[in-house]
């Protein structure tokens, strides 16, 4: 199976129009505080400007939001994914999944230093996720941790704890998507090493903060043409 795509912070109708064509599995709208923000209406827009015939799948992505204010975001944008990127419970997962009817992607933070060689560290890590996939996400995300923004830093962490993570998300039948200061460089290497069954990238396609196409191509064709070794 290839791995997935998601190319996050959408902003502009044109990016669409010109990237559509690709065989991108996600596309993400920024609902949290940042340059790459929209509100519910800019997303539907961008939304409808998709071609039924090759749409992925709308991720919005959010930090610490209220019910209320996800249900108002989906009443105008209806996405397909909610992207949850702070504190939220497997409690709260599990309640919008539920009441939005909606798939959940849980981002974990990573520390750039990562975590790999601490067992309390690991024990841990591994009775949350069981709580978050008891809760039914349905996928879950490496990101780098940056305690003022939580994520979205364009930085990547230590790789050598995907391991850890990976085996945890194919017992749990998972996947897990990894992001952080990924981009055409990278991304190979990456995928050949740790083999994800997902990659999410921002930045990482933008020349000065505008996404670029050709970047967006490039990355997009890099991690198609690998293939992950088991589901």
């Amino acid at each position: 199976m290839n791995p997935l795509v998601k190319i996050c912070g959408i902003t502009k109708r044109e990016t669409i129009t010109a990237i559509q064509h690709l065989p991108i599995d996600y596309l993400g709208f920024v609902f949290a505080p940042s340059r790459r923000q929209v509100d519910a209406e800019q997303a539907a827009e961008l939304i409808g400007a998709l071609t039924p015939a090759r749409r992925p799948r709308t991720v919005g992505v959010f930090v610490q939001p209220s019910l209320e204010e996800l249900k108002q975001v989906q009443h105008i944008a209806a996405l397909d994914v909610v992207q949850l990127h702070g504190r939220e419970t497997p409690e709260f997962c599990r309640m919008v999944k539920e009441e939005l009817g909606v798939e959940i992607f849980k981002i974990i933070p990573v520390a750039e230093g990562g975590e790999a060689g601490d067992p309390e560290l690991q024990t841990a890590m591994k009775r949350r996720l069981d709580e978050y996939a008891a809760a039914g996400v349905d996928a879950v995300m490496l990101d780098t941790y940056d305690p003022q923004v939580g994520g979205g830093t364009g930085r990547t962490f230590r790789w050598s704890v995907i391991p850890e993570y990976r085996r945890w998300a194919v017992e749990a039948g998972i996947p897990l998507i990894v992001a952080g200061g990924l981009d055409v460089n990278n991304v190979s290497d990456l995928i050949a090493k740790y083999q994800p069954h997902g990659v999410d990238v921002s930045s990482g396609v933008e020349t000065s903060g505008v996404k670029d196409i050709a970047k967006i191509q490039a990355f997009v064709e890099r991690v198609k043409q690998h293939g992950n070794h088991d589901a």
